[in-house]
C-alpha cells in the first residue's frame, strides 16, 4: 500500500494497513466499498427514523376516530404524528373536504402518493444490493489473480520450489475472497432487513387506505360504518 494512503487513514484504521498491504489493490477497493456501504446504511437509518417508518399507532388511532365520526379530532391527531402513514392519512382527510371530489379519482391519486412514498423508502437500497452482490466477485477476482501470480512464480522457480513461499502466496490470494465475503454478508443481511421494513410499511399503508374508503366494514360491522362524506361530483346540465 502506498505510504500516502497509509498516512491518509484515520488512526483507528491503521491496523488495516497491513491487511491492505497483503491483499493489494483488490482489498483496498473492497475497503472503499465497505466505507460507501456504511455511509448508505447510516443514511437509510436516519431516513427511516425521520420519516417515522414503523410508527403506525398514531395513524391507526386517527383512523379509528375518523370512522367513529370524530373527523376534526382525527385530522388533528394525524397532523401531529410524524410518520409516512399519518402523512398519507392527512392527505386523505383533507381531500374529502374538497368540492367535486370523485372517489375513484381520489383513490387513484392516493395510490400515486403511496407509490411515491414507497419509492422514497427504497432509495439507496439498489446501490447497497449491488455492493453485496459484487463484493464476493471482486474478492474472487483477487484470488484468481493471486493464484495466477503464485503459479507463475512456481513455474519460474523450476525444480527449486519452496513450498512455504507457494503456500504464502496462496493464502494471500485467498485473503481477497475472505474480505469480499466479510463485506457482502453483513450488507446483504442489512438490505434484507431494510426490504422487510419497506414491505411492512407498504402493507400497512394499503390496509389503512382500504379501511378509510370501506369504513372498516369487516372489523366494525356494517351497522357502524361511517360514510366518507365525499361530495358527489357535479355534472353540467
Amino acid at each position: 500500500m502506498p505510504q500516502y494512503l497509509s498516512a491518509a487513514l484515520p488512526p483507528f484504521l491503521t491496523p488495516l494497513t497491513g491487511l491492505i498491504d497483503q491483499g493489494g489493490p483488490v482489498v483496498l477497493l473492497l475497503f472503499c466499498l465497505s466505507i460507501v456501504a456504511v455511509g448508505l446504511i447510516l443514511a437509510k437509518v436516519l431516513q427511516f427514523s425521520f420519516l417515522g417508518v414503523g410508527r403506525h399507532n398514531g395513524a391507526r388511532a386517527a383512523l379509528a376516530l375518523w370512522l367513529d365520526g370524530k373527523k376534526h379530532d382525527a385530522q388533528s391527531l394525524a397532523e401531529q404524528k410524524n410518520s409516512v402513514l399519518a402523512n398519507v392519512l392527512v392527505k386523505l382527510m383533507s381531500s374529502t373536504h374538497l368540492a367535486n371530489v370523485d372517489p375513484t379519482l381520489l383513490k387513484e391519486d392516493i395510490e400515486r402518493i403511496c407509490i411515491q412514498r414507497i419509492n422514497v423508502l427504497r432509495a439507496y437500497l439498489r446501490p447497497l444490493d449491488m455492493i453485496a452482490q459484487t463484493a464476493p466477485l471482486i474478492g474472487l477476482l483477487g484470488t484468481v489473480l493471486g493464484m495466477i501470480e503464485a503459479f507463475q512464480a512456481m513455474q519460474g522457480a523450476g525444480a527449486a520450489v519452496d513450498p512455504s513461499v507457494l503456500a504464502g502466496g496462496i493464502w494471500v490470494a485467498l485473503l481477497t475472497t475472505a474480505v469480499g465475503l466479510a463485506v457482502a454478508i453483513p450488507v446483504s443481511a442489512i438490505v434484507g432487513w431494510f426490504d422487510s421494513r419497506v414491505e411492512a410499511e407498504q402493507a400497512e399503508m394499503e390496509a389503512l387506505v382500504t379501511a378509510f374508503f370501506t369504513g372498516g366494514v369487516a372489523d366494525r360491522g356494517s351497522a357502524e360504518v361511517v360514510a366518507l362524506d365525499i361530495p358527489e361530483p357535479r355534472h353540467a346540465v
